[in-house]
């Protein structure tokens, strides 16, 4: 199982990959304090880029990809999994 996500900046996806990773941050939510450790993607990482049909994947993330700072959330993902996955 993963989380694949697709926020609009490396900030929020951050956000919501250190929820499903290590728990809510914000300590808000029913996550607070809740450790799922799973693994947590975004659309535009080429590991999973390259696990989706060329067409689709233009059609439906192209324009997104475009306008995104792709380096920025790749890093911050890559983080969180380093940090916080446990599976």
């Amino acid at each position: 199982m993963l989380v694949l996500l697709g926020a609009a900046e490396a900030e929020a996806a951050g956000l919501a990959a250190e929820t499903v990773t290590n728990g809510d941050p914000t300590f808000a939510g029913p996550l607070a304090g809740v450790q799922l450790g799973l693994r947590v993607y975004h659309i535009v990482e080429p590991e999973i880029k390259e696990s989706v049909n060329e067409e689709v994947y233009e059609d439906q993330v192209g324009m997104m990809e475009m306008v995104l700072e792709v380096d920025e959330v790749i890093e911050e993902m890559s983080s969180m999994r380093e940090q916080f996955c446990k599976y």
